[in-house]
């Protein structure tokens, strides 16, 4: 096979990957939501029926109806999230279930950056980090930054980014880079093809961080002189 066909095949995978990445979650959010509407629809069906009777015109009136519920029922255990009760109650759920369901993860960010909820994602936050103290990097996500400076990352394992390990990191271990949680999925999933952007974004905030050092050397230096 000639290096021009090698490198088409490349392209290939990772774009159809990548394709499927963005996908997937979408087709999970509307498997999920016409789920919800058929239970929703079937429990108040006797409401709706006595609306919409025998006048076919009047169908969309069930459809908003049932939508409607829907959204009032978010809206209620959002409320009841936000109490001390049912945040510990959710969080409870996520750690000891929902986050050991295949793509929950995913599928939580996408909602996340399709409604672009102000609440930080515990994936946002992308970095390579030299977990064995040498030169070996590991793509990974920042989940926490505690007091003392250190980190805690997830690192996921490639092409199921669903699994992976926990490290507690010093921050001279981790390098947090400038990239998209889309783009570093698509490199795990795709066992690392496409990771030259990610070591690039490293390197462009390896060069801003020193011309920043240079810069305020020079300016003590005048302070000084």
């Amino acid at each position: 096979m000639k290096p021009s066909d090698n490198k088409f095949y490349r392209f290939f995978k990772t774009t159809l990957i990548g394709g499927f990445v963005v996908v997937l979650p979408l087709s999970i959010l509307i498997f999920i939501f016409k789920w919800l509407f058929g239970i929703v629809s079937s429990i108040i069906h006797p409401i709706t029926s006595r609306i919409v009777g025998e006048n076919t015109e009047l169908m969309f009136a069930g459809d908003l109806l049932v939508i409607s519920t829907i959204i009032l029922l978010c809206f209620f255990i959002g409320l009841f999230v936000k109490t001390k009760i049912g945040r510990w109650l959710f969080t409870f759920l996520e750690n000891t279930l929902l986050f050991k369901l295949p793509g929950y993860g995913m599928v939580k960010e996408t909602i996340s950056q399709l409604f672009n909820t102000n609440e930080k994602s515990p994936f946002a936050s992308v970095a390579l980090c030299r977990i064995f103290g040498n030169e070996t990097m590991v793509t990974a996500f920042i989940t926490d930054k505690h007091d003392n400076g250190s980190y805690t990352v997830f690192v996921p394992t490639g092409p199921n980014p669903t699994s992976g390990n926990i490290y507690h990191l010093k921050p001279e271990y981790v390098h947090e880079i400038e990239a998209s949680t889309e783009e570093t999925m698509r490199s795990i999933i795709s066992c690392g093809a496409g990771s030259k952007a990610l070591l690039n974004k490293l390197l462009e905030t390896q060069k801003e961080n020193s011309e920043e050092t240079q810069d305020s050397k020079k300016e003590a230096d005048d302070q000084k002189s």
